[in-house]
């Protein structure tokens, strides 16, 4: 591919960039875990279970962010 990224609209840069994180994503078996990152996410999922709290919803959230606009 021979494209000057720069040339092109923020926009479809943009757009580009959505189409290739959503490939990565789409290929589950790309990128494994390491058994470190596997353990680090066991803990925090084990945290978020010993908490009890369950957050916020996120209507509330994303009304408190507009407020700060």
């Amino acid at each position: 591919m021979n494209i000057n990224l720069l040339k092109l609209p923020v926009n479809e840069r943009i757009l580009l960039v959505e189409d290739l994180w959503d490939s990565i994503a789409a290929d589950k078996n790309a990128l494994t875990l390491t058994s470190e990152q596997r353990s680090e996410l066991d803990r925090r999922l084990d945290a978020y279970e010993a908490d009890g709290h369950s957050g916020r919803p996120v209507a509330d959230v994303i009304a408190d962010i507009r407020k700060k606009l």
